[in-house]
């Protein structure tokens, strides 16, 4: 039995406003293809020809499958979806006329998607009739639809958030939720950015517009992005903003050991953990895999949201992955607790044994590890032994105000030839406990 009428646009539910959508923008784009000045126009409307051929996939699917349902079903031919399906149609086959005689027929593409996106590249590529300014050149080359410059800005977002807001000193400027967020952004602005930067080389030969967007990255927004070009200078200032701040934390937590850019996302989780940057009020989780730090007290274990991470004796582990393997891992996690080691007193109670324990651990784990950051490591474990710092009372082992003038002692120097780090950790264990 016929459906009736009334009810044929709830049976087309969320594609009936699909297909509207559709029909006011083939109307608008087949106006500018039929133009005289057509090129001129594209350039006006470049986001209308992306969201069009963007969605034409989608339009092409549900034209196909209403087509079947109608004649399944037996829709009348009067009804209003049935002539909304019909003009979007028509629409379409205009539309698809007017785009394939404005390209060559020689490579002319298959379907219509890929023809407007060949018709953006041609307009582009020609370059203004009259020349324009480099702004306005902008303009044109970045519309705001592209998909990288929404990635880029959704990075942006992030860095915003974090980074935005001043930190004190000495604490890290995330939680571990936020460190999740910037280990997925950081990535994501990486390869959105430079696609746009290659995109504006492709279509600008002459180098001027990325020559004077990129002479603005280091500028603060003054006010809310826009256009293009502002939401790619927006994307791209807090994207430096980030790696700025990243790097001075990552310094003052792993020197002398440098990692790399491609590291740092994988790092940001563990040092939240490990310094205990929770957000307020996150609830534990015990179930699935997560950060596990088991007290050496025997206390119960604590779990984050960090997954992946584990602790052993109160200490967060650094885990490997696909950027760093188990040495690498290892090598991180004996600077950390270098450099925690050389920094202030410790707050509240402290076992200075556990803390060798902890570095022997690290450079167990990292022992196979070769390259200049194990030699700076080695070089400070051979610094700590020849200053033999001493004291009674529990200050951090590596301080400089515990260091001395060294004397002439059997084993003073038992570091200067000594190439294994677990070793070097040993010598500098006995340093620091002989002549107590």
């Amino acid at each position: 039995m016929a459906t009736h009428p009334d009810n044929l646009r709830a049976r087309l539910e969320d594609r009936a406003d699909l297909l509207e959508a559709t029909r006011l923008r083939y109307r608008a784009l087949r106006g500018m293809l039929a133009s005289f000045f057509w090129k001129q126009r594209v350039r006006a409307q470049f986001e209308l020809l992306l969201e069009v051929a963007r969605a034409q996939p989608e339009v092409d699917v549900t034209l196909a499958a209403l087509q079947r349902r109608a004649a399944a079903e037996g829709w009348p031919a009067n009804a209003a979806p049935m002539k909304l399906m019909r003009e979007v149609e028509r629409l379409r086959e205009d539309v698809r006329r007017e785009a394939f005689k404005r390209l060559p027929a020689e490579g002319r593409p298959a379907t219509l998607g890929e023809a407007l996106l060949k018709l953006e590249e041609t307009v582009l590529e020609a370059g203004p009739l009259l020349g324009r300014h480099i702004w306005a050149r902008a303009v044109e080359l970045l519309p705001r639809n592209l998909p990288e410059l929404r990635a880029a800005c959704a990075a942006a977002e992030v860095f915003e958030r974090v980074f935005k807001r001043p930190a004190p000193e000495g604490v890290l400027p995330f939680t571990v939720e936020e460190a999740e967020a910037l280990q997925r952004a950081l990535p994501l602005a990486e390869t959105a950015l430079a696609a746009l930067w290659r995109r504006l080389e492709h279509f600008d030969t002459r180098g001027q517009v990325k020559g004077f967007l990129q002479a603005r990255v280091s500028r603060a927004p003054q006010r809310v992005p826009r256009s293009g070009p502002e939401l790619l200078l927006h994307a791209a200032f807090w994207r430096g903003v980030a790696w700025a701040r990243l790097r001075a934390s990552l310094e003052e937590r792993l020197a002398p050991v440098v990692p790399a850019d491609a590291e740092v996302p994988a790092l940001l989780v563990w040092l939240a953990a490990r310094e205990g940057r929770f957000e307020r009020g996150a609830e534990p989780r015990m179930d699935g895999p997560g950060l596990v730090a088991s007290e050496a007290s025997g206390s119960q274990p604590r779990t984050g949201g960090a997954v992946g991470l584990r602790g052993v004796g109160g200490e967060v582990r650094l885990p490997a992955c696909e950027v760093f393997g188990e040495g690498r891992a290892g090598l991180f996690e004996l600077a950390a607790q270098l450099a925690a080691l050389s920094r202030e007193r410790p707050v509240g109670t402290w076992d200075e044994e556990t803390a060798w324990a902890r570095l022997w651990n690290a450079a167990q784990r990292a022992r196979g590890e070769q390259g200049e950051d194990v030699e700076r490591l080695r070089d400070a474990l051979r610094l700590f032994i020849l200053l033999r710092g001493q004291g009674q009372t529990p200050a951090r082992l590596f301080s400089p105000e515990r260091a001395r003038v060294p004397t002439v002692e059997i084993g003073a120097d038992a570091g200067a030839a000594v190439k294994d780090l677990p070793a070097l950790v040993h010598a500098a264990r006995a340093a620091a406990w002989r002549g107590r």
